[in-house]
Parts: C-alpha cells; sequence; structure tokens
C-alpha cells in the first residue's frame, strides 16, 4: 500500500536534486559572469616611487607614467627625496654618469659609426675631469633631440594633461627645508610614506625607481 508514495517521494527528491544542480550550474555561470564583467570594466592602476633627480632617472618615472596614462590607467607618482626635485618650477637637471657607471657614453653627432661607439670612460676619469657632467649632460639632451624624444617638461606636461597624480613627499620637504613655492602648482597632494603606500598596495602594478 505504501510503494506508491515511496515512489513519489522518490521521484520528488530525484527532481529537488535536479533543480539544485541547476541552480547551482547557474549560480556558478552568473558568478563568472559577473567576476569578468568587474575585471572588464575595472581601470587598471599603476604607482611609482620616484627617489631619483638626475636628468637620466628622470625620465623613467615620466614615461612611464604618460604612457600608462594614455592607456587610460589610473596613475600616482609619489616623488621622495632627491626624485622630488623632479617637480620644480625650473628644472636644471643634469646627467651622472659617474654614479651609473653602466651608461653607455655616445657622441651624438658626427658619422653613424663614430655615433654608435660606446665609450666606457673609467669612474676615476670622470671623477677628474673638471665639467664632465655638464658635457655629458649637453650629449645626451643632443642625443635625445636627435632621436625625436620628448624633454623632461615635455613629458612632465604630458602627465599633467593626462590627470596623472603627481605626490610630493612632505617629509622630503621639511628635511630639505624646501618652500611649496619652489614646486609647480600642479602637485596633486603633499603626503608622507604612510599615506602614499596604501596606495601602492591597492594597485595593480607598483614600481620603485
Amino acid at each position: 500500500m505504501n510503494a506508491p508514495h515511496l515512489q513519489q517521494n522518490s521521484d520528488d527528491h530525484q527532481e529537488l536534486s535536479l533543480s539544485r544542480d541547476e541552480l547551482n550550474t547557474w549560480f556558478d555561470q552568473r558568478f563568472e559572469e559577473k567576476i569578468r564583467e568587474k575585471e572588464d570594466n575595472k581601470t587598471p592602476s599603476m604607482s611609482i616611487i620616484a627617489t631619483k633627480g638626475t636628468m637620466d632617472w628622470a625620465y623613467p618615472p615620466f614615461i612611464l607614467a604618460s604612457t600608462a596614462s594614455a592607456l587610460g590607467w589610473d596613475v600616482s607618482v609619489f616623488f621622495t627625496f632627491y626624485g622630488l626635485n623632479l617637480l620644480k618650477k625650473d628644472l636644471d637637471l643634469e646627467v651622472s654618469p659617474l654614479g651609473n657607471p653602466a651608461m653607455p657614453m655616445k657622441m651624438p653627432f658626427g658619422p653613424s659609426w663614430l655615433q654608435n661607439i660606446n665609450m666606457n670612460i673609467p669612474n676615476a676619469l670622470m671623477g677628474n675631469i673638471p665639467g664632465f657632467e655638464k658635457m655629458a649632460t649637453a650629449m645626451m639632451k643632443k642625443t635625445t633631440r636627435n632621436k625625436g624624444i620628448a624633454s623632461i617638461e615635455e613629458l612632465r606636461s604630458l602627465c599633467i594633461e593626462a590627470e596623472v597624480k603627481l605626490v610630493a613627499c612632505q617629509m622630503t620637504v621639511d628635511m630639505f627645508s624646501y618652500n611649496q613655492d619652489e614646486f609647480i602648482p600642479e602637485i596633486t597632494d603633499w603626503i608622507g610614506a604612510a599615506s602614499f603606500l596604501p596606495v601602492a598596495q591597492k594597485s595593480d602594478v607598483s614600481l620603485f625607481i
């Protein structure tokens, strides 16, 4: 007498089980779709910590920041210690070949065979020649012009136009007794490392230069 009832319960249980399986499959598909949708709609972000203040070391942060911003990324650059010099109104940057012994020295003029020669000058010689850094700076400026590479001023302006967040290290300002009037007005904020590191932590790409 109870057999039909038991069979009915078994069928109901199977239908319920199938419904749960279908529901789980639907949920997993929707979850994956939402994750993909979130990733597709997410704006990539990059944080750069710039610590160098010479002409040769000024190029990497500004080139990377302007390029990422042109790709639609949200970019912040934290200028600390000597890197803070890159935010001054008057940029008087020089190359430091003595501090970068691997940097090739090339002639920016003359026949092509001469321009292609890497002149590996010993550190002792570079350090003892008066005006060597100014000569190296002039050669690099000439080379960048010949190659059609933008100047540091132009790259910084591109970053400003692209709304890159240029952040100044307040501790460095205090340590070197700088005045905020010495720096460009487009600086986004004056903060310390404790305030910038959480920004870098959440970024997709974080670079130390």
